[in-house]
C-alpha cells in the first residue's frame, strides 16, 4: 500500500497522483471521557458505525476531530486504531497541516505513513500569507512526500482565502495535488476551480449545507462534519445527486437543512457532538478552548433527533 511510497520519501515531480477521496468522507470526532482522555472504545465503536453504514473514505486528524487539542501519543493511537478498523477497506486521508512549512515536510519525509492513503493539508493560519506564498509553502509539501495531496481552503478558520487561480497553479504543476477541500462557500471560486482544472485533479465539498449544489457543479464528494451521526442518509443524498438524480437528493438535502444551521451555531464539532450524545455514541465533551453546545441548541438537536427517529 502508501508505505513503499510515503516513509521518507520526495521528490515527486513526476508521479502522476489519482484522488481516491470520493463520495462521503467523514471528517471523524475525537471522543472524550468525562475525566478529559480519549475515548478509544467509543472510537472504536464509532467507526463501526461508520463502516457498517457504508462510507466512501475516513478524514482524520483534522478539524472535526479536534486535533490542535490532543497529544502526539493520542495522535498516533487514534491513527492505529482507525488503520486496524479499516484494514484496507476504504481509503483513509490524513491531516498533515500547519503554518510552519518546513515542520509539515520533515514529518513527510521522517513519519510512518504507512497504512495512510494521502495527506489533507489546510492553508496556513495565523502567518497570512499571500497567494505566492501559500503556493510555495504547498509546492514544498507536495514535493516532500509521494503520497495523494488534498488542499483544504477554509477562510473562515485560516484568515486567508486561496484563490482559484492559486489552486489550478498547484493542481497543475504538482502531480500528487489530486484535490481541494473548498470550504470558502464562494460558488464564483469553486465553480472556476471545476471549470478550468487538469484532469487528475477534483473538487471535495469541505460544508454539508453546500455539498447538493457543488455536486451539481462538478464535485466529486463531501468530507462531512454531520456525518458522523448520520453516515446513512446523508451519504444516500450524496450517492444519489453523484448519479445525477437530483430530485430525490434535493428532498434529503432540504430534510437537513434546519440541522446543517444547528450544529454549526456553537461551532464544530460541539454540534455534531451534541447529536452524536443524545444518540448514545458519545460523551458530549470537548477540549477547552472549545465547550459543548449551549442548553438550547443541545434541546432543539435532540428534538430533531427524535423527530427523525436516529437511531444508533
Amino acid at each position: 500500500m502508501a508505505a513503499k511510497f510515503a516513509f521518507g520519501s520526495h521528490h515527486n515531480n513526476n508521479i502522476m497522483a489519482h484522488n481516491k477521496f470520493r463520495g462521503l468522507g467523514i471528517a471523524l470526532v475525537t471522543p472524550f471521557t468525562k475525566a478529559g482522555a480519549v475515548d478509544y472504545d467509543s472510537l472504536r465503536r464509532i467507526l463501526d458505525y461508520q463502516l457498517g453504514n457504508g462510507i466512501d473514505f475516513l478524514c482524520i486528524l483534522a478539524t472535526t476531530g479536534e486535533t490542535p487539542c490532543l497529544t502526539t501519543e493520542e495522535k498516533h493511537k487514534i491513527k492505529e486504531i482507525v488503520i486496524e478498523k479499516v484494514q484496507g477497506t476504504i481509503p483513509i486521508l490524513m491531516g498533515c497541516g500547519g503554518n510552519n512549512t518546513s515542520e509539515i515536510v520533515r514529518t513527510l519525509q521522517t513519519e510512518d505513513f504507512t497504512g495512510i492513503d494521502g495527506i489533507l493539508s489546510v492553508c496556513p493560519y495565523y502567518n497570512k500569507p499571500s497567494q505566492e506564498g501559500l503556493y510555495q509553502h504547498f509546492k514544498a509539501i507536495a514535493n516532500a512526500t509521494t503520497l495523494p495531496v488534498v488542499l483544504y481552503n477554509v477562510p473562515g478558520r485560516v484568515g486567508v482565502n486561496m484563490t482559484a487561480e492559486t489552486t489550478l497553479r498547484l493542481a497543475n504543476d504538482c502531480p500528487n495535488i489530486v484535490a481541494i477541500k473548498e470550504a470558502s462557500g464562494n460558488f464564483t471560486q469553486i465553480d472556476d476551480i471545476i471549470k478550468n482544472k487538469p484532469a487528475h485533479f477534483e473538487v471535495i465539498s469541505g460544508d454539508d449545507g453546500i455539498t447538493f449544489p457543488l455536486i451539481t457543479l462538478g464535485a466529486v464528494g463531501v468530507i462531512s462534519v454531520i456525518g458522523n451521526a448520520l453516515p446513512n442518509e446523508f451519504g444516500r443524498m450524496v450517492r444519489l445527486a453523484l448519479s445525477g438524480n437530483y430530485s430525490d437528493a434535493l428532498i434529503i438535502h432540504h430534510k437537513f437543512t434546519e440541522l446543517f444551521k444547528l450544529l454549526f451555531v456553537d461551532g464544530n464539532p460541539a454540534g455534531v457532538k451534541a447529536m452524536m450524545n443524545s444518540m448514545g455514541l458519545l460523551e458530549n465533551e470537548l477540549r477547552l478552548p472549545l465547550v459543548p453546545a449551549r442548553l438550547t441548541t443541545f434541546g432543539e438537536i435532540s428534538a430533531i433527533v427524535k423527530e427523525l427517529n436516529i437511531k444508533y
